[in-house]
Parts: C-alpha cells; structure tokens; sequence
C-alpha cells in the first residue's frame, strides 16, 4: 500500500513593533538581561487592563493583505486558557472565531533544478500576545517574562503540503513576504519566528484526513525539514504494523536525536476554554482604509523576480536570489538605476558580493560596499581604467574590507589598465617565445592554446592589460609568425 503525508502549519511571528501587544514595556528583549521588559500589565497582575497596540494590528492587517487574505469587517480578541509557568496570567489573548483574517493563498515554488508553482491556502492570519520563555537546568526551570505580552501573529495553513520540501517552501515564502512588507523581521536566531507542524498519514488516493501529530516550536528551517520527515517516516512505520495514530497528539523535536517524542495528547478548542475577552473591545475597519493599506503594498518576491526575468532579461536563479531578500533588492535597483549595466550589476552582486554575505551569515546593508561605490566600480570597468577581473578581485575585496571608493584603490596600487599597445606588444612577444609548444599547438589547429597565452600575457602585466587590446595585439603577432 502507498501512503500519502498531508502537512499544516501554523507559522508565529513576531510583529515589528516598538512595544507590546497589550501594554507599553519595549519588545527589544533579545540577548538582554531577564525580566527587565515587565510591568504588572504583561505579568498579568489583578485589575491590570491591556490595551490594543494599533501598530502591531495595522502591521497584521497589511500582512494578511500580503497572503490574499480577506479583512472582514470587525474582529475580537479571546481567552485561550491554559496553564504553564511562562504564561504568567493563566491565559493567552487570542483570536478564535473572529480572527483579524481569514482565506488566503500563498504561491510558492519548490524544487531547485525544475521549480513546480503550487498554492497553499491560508486558513486565517490572527494576532495574539507571546508566553515568556523556560530554560530547564538540572534542579528546575528558570522562567524569563520579557517575551510575555509580546505582539505575534499566527498564520495558520490548509493542510495542502505532502513533503517537508513543500512545507519548506512555504515557510521560507512566508518570511519573505513578511519582510517585504515590514511587519516582522522574522529572524529565527532571535526568535522572532517559529512554527507548528501537523503531520498525518493516509492512504494514497484517499480524502480523509486521519490523526495528527502537531510538531511544537520549530525555530529553523533545518530542524522544520528533519521534523517533518521523521515524522513521515515513523507515522508510516506505525501504519504497516497496523497500529496507526488513534487520536491528535503533541511532539516535541529533539534536534540532537534528530527524532521526535511525545510530549501529550493534542488539545482541542475545548480544553481551551475559549470565550470573548471581556476587558477589550472588538474592532472595526474602516473598509477604505483597508484598500488604502491593499493599494500601497509593495512588490512581493514572486511578483519582483517575474519582472527581473520579464523587463531585465534575467535568468531565473539570478532573478531568484535577487528578489529573495528586499534590501538586496533595494540594493540591486539602486546600483542599475544610475550605472545602466544590468549585466555587470548582476555579476557583481550575485557573484563576490553574495558570497561574502553568504560566508559571513550578514545582510546587504551590514557590509560596507554602498550601492554609490558599486556603480563606481562599473563605471571604472566600463571606462577602460580597469579590467573586469581586477576589479572582482583586487579592486573589489579592498573595497570591501576597507570602505574605501574604488576610484581611491586603483589610484593607491596604481592599478589604472595598460591601453598602450607598445607595451603590450612586447608582453605579447615575451609570452609567445617563451612558450613555443603553445605555438606549436596553434599551428597545429588547437584554439585552446591561444586562450592560454591571453592569460600568460595577462598574468605577465598583473590583470593591467586590456583585455580586448591583448586579444587584438596577441593576435597580430602570431599572424606574423
């Protein structure tokens, strides 16, 4: 019998605001020191009132619109009641039957080599306030509140993905789209974005959906990826002993064991104990606020990328990772805005640029290379005063390492290009008798050999030499042989 995965997910994020969802204490908690972003407020003190945070439910608004979520006309908060020792009121504010959002859709690609398009619908986006956060330590558990009353949203998918790749995807398009549009910074290492993953088993070619098993607190898209297929695999073993799920369970991760463990059965609304929160208000929106908010999205990713391949002529992986982050993007538009050389833009981004930033786990605007001191770099390139691959590597890695312009660079190491045929016809002479097997090689119908001397000659005058100068002139001299 083949089986089928059926994967939801329910993604939390923080919303980029300056305080808390219900109250004024600063959200700026990460690396500080415990329990000092508190008031009796978010610490759920007697007769303390939370007040709505406008910015986090004008940021969640914008971010639904951003998954084509529909706005309807109010909504409410609710008491989601359980109790842990990070949830210092007893209870969680919530959204259940009237969320801020409901039916969406998110496209996204999946598959490196042959990327297939594919929908994931999104049930609703709501907002709610954060727990604290528990370190366990050998003779208990150690409880941090600066996290408590902090703004979230929840994304909550359809159970449309059938693999961790899909579920992968998803994700990562979320974050995009979150960042694109500034509601959420989503920067996992900080917390500020993690996920649920519900996982059952069916056979293929059925509807129904069987038992679940919700994966808790996934805070990188590894671990997301690992979860997901052990998870896959175990529930599949459980289903050819004959012994498949009986009900909704909770799993922890265990990113050392790299498996999964049961943590407890899965809670349903009803354990929640839901009912209307009784110290705030419903809200309305003004419809045509919301269109307002709908006419001043931004470009998202899937939407920028297209036009990068359609008006650009980009192949598909530059435009990918070009669109993929909206600095890079800002970054990119600045530097062929003024230089008009969206070839060299491109090479020089995606190329050296990326693979510092890659290597040193930064963003584009963390590093020292200002778009200004890019198109410089083109122009320097495009002028003659340098080669392209001086420019890549020497010219380049000073600028970045330093800060300095480029122009400043090639006057200090004297790295102007040799246009002087002269001079370069006496390297070309030199080259060619000191490598009579090349010639040898050329006389005997092998073009390669003629590349070779191009790169002996340019070596010889240290990346100084014009190169389509040394084509013209090695040419010349081996026409007179």
């Amino acid at each position: 019998m083949e089986f089928e995965a059926v994967i939801g997910l329910e993604i939390h994020a923080q919303i980029a605001t300056r305080t808390k969802m219900f109250c004024r204490c600063s959200t700026d908690s990460f690396d500080k020191e415990p329990n000092i972003n508190t008031c009796p407020v978010c610490m759920g003190f007697p007769g303390q009132l939370p007040v709505i945070n406008e910015e986090a439910v004008k940021k969640g608004v914008i971010a639904a619109l951003a998954l084509n979520c529909e706005i309807p006309e109010y909504c409410k908060f609710d008491r989601k009641n359980y109790f842990y020792p990070d949830s210092p009121k007893g209870f969680q504010i919530s959204q259940f039957d009237e969320p801020l959002s409901k039916t969406g859709w998110v496209e996204i690609e999946v598959g490196a080599k042959n990327p297939r398009k594919m929908k994931v619908r999104v049930t609703r986006l709501h907002l709610e306030d954060d727990a604290g956060k528990l370190t366990h330590v050998r003779n208990g558990s150690l409880v941090d509140f600066n996290r408590s009353g902090e703004p979230l949203m929840e994304i909550v998918s359809e159970p449309d993905m059938h693999n961790s790749e899909e579920a992968s995807a998803y994700a990562r398009e979320i974050q995009k789209i979150l960042r694109y549009v500034g509601s959420s910074e989503a920067d996992m290492e900080k917390g500020m974005m993690r996920f649920d993953a519900s996982v059952s088993i069916r056979p293929k070619g059925e509807d129904k959906l069987y038992p679940r098993a919700e994966i808790k607190n996934l805070n990188s898209f590894k671990s997301l990826e690992s979860a997901i297929d052990f998870e896959i695999a175990r529930q599949i073993g459980l289903w050819k002993d004959g012994n498949p799920l009986k009900g909704p369970t909770t799993v922890g991760w265990s990113d050392e064991k790299q498996e999964t463990y049961f943590m407890r059965d899965k809670e349903e609304s009803d354990d929640y104990r839901y009912f209307p929160e009784p110290d705030l208000p419903p809200l309305y929106f003004d419809r045509a606020l919301i269109e307002q908010y709908k006419k001043e999205l931004p470009e998202l990713p899937q939407v920028k990328k297209q036009r990068y391949m359609d008006e650009m002529g980009l192949i598909e992986d530059d435009a990918r990772i070009l669109a993929q982050d909206l600095k890079l993007a800002q970054y990119f538009e600045a530097v062929i805005a003024r230089s008009k050389d969206v070839k060299k833009a491109v090479s020089f981004i995606n190329t050296i640029l990326m693979k510092h930033l890659r290597e040193e786990l930064i963003s584009v605007d963390e590093q020292k290379v200002t778009p200004e001191m890019m198109i410089e770099l083109i122009q320097l390139v495009n002028e003659g005063v340098i080669s392209n691959s001086l420019a890549k590597s020497e010219v380049f890695e000073e600028m970045y390492a330093t800060g300095k312009s480029p122009k400043v660079i090639v006057e200090e190491k004297e790295l102007t290009q040799v246009s002087d045929t002269s001079a370069i016809e006496a390297t070309c002479k030199k080259v060619v008798e000191s490598n009579p097997q090349s010639i040898a090689d050329i006389k005997a119908g092998k073009d390669k050999a003629v590349g070779f001397l191009v790169g002996q000659v340019m070596k010889e005058m240290k990346g100084q030499g014009n190169p389509q100068i040394v084509n013209e002139v090695l040419k010349k001299v081996l026409a007179s042989l």
